[in-house]
């Protein structure tokens, strides 16, 4: 007889709370105002809009650091994300007993290149990361950022990372 599946409030709510110790594990986060909203496995980071990521107040422009960090996070957090759900799905970790300290190391970055395609506005910002090639030891992402029309993208990234060690 098969095991019957669990109720789909049950693995949400698991999900839930595996991404929101992940973010709280990363400081740098919420130092930023960078949140994220899952859908499914489906993570979009938003950079909550705040005066100080201002780089130049005559246009006004979102500023290019504030910009790639929102990227990058975005990037390794989808990577991490993706370890740790599989961590839990395999049974190899305890979504309940999760806390920063038994959460599986996270990517490290190798390189980050960023495209600037317009001005980031005064406002939120939203991206989304896409793993094009995750293996043992690297891994590569796109990331796409976009403000009020997801076809009108604002920055793109591509990184690569060193992936963590399963030992």
């Amino acid at each position: 007889m098969r095991p019957r599946p669990e109720p789909i409030h049950v693995v949400k709510e698991r999900r839930d709370r595996a991404l929101a110790v992940l973010v709280a594990s990363v400081p740098y986060i919420a130092t930023m105002g960078i949140s994220f909203d899952r859908r499914g496995d489906e993570l979009t980071a938003v950079l909550n809009y705040d005066d100080k990521l201002i780089g130049n107040p005559l246009l006004p422009a979102l500023h290019g650091g504030a910009t790639a960090s929102f990227l990058e996070v975005a990037a390794i957090m989808e990577l991490g994300f993706h370890i740790l759900w599989e961590e839990i799905e395999s049974g190899r970790m305890d979504a309940d007993a999760l806390s920063p300290d038994t959460l599986p190391r996270m990517p490290k970055t190798v390189d980050f290149t960023v495209d600037y395609l317009r001005s980031g506005l005064p406002r939120d910002a939203y991206a989304r990361a896409r793993v094009n090639r995750s293996g043992r030891r690297y891994a590569s992402v796109h990331v796409e950022a976009w403000q009020d029309n997801r076809t009108r993208l604002f920055a793109q990234a591509t990184g690569h990372f060193v992936m963590p060690d399963p030992g």
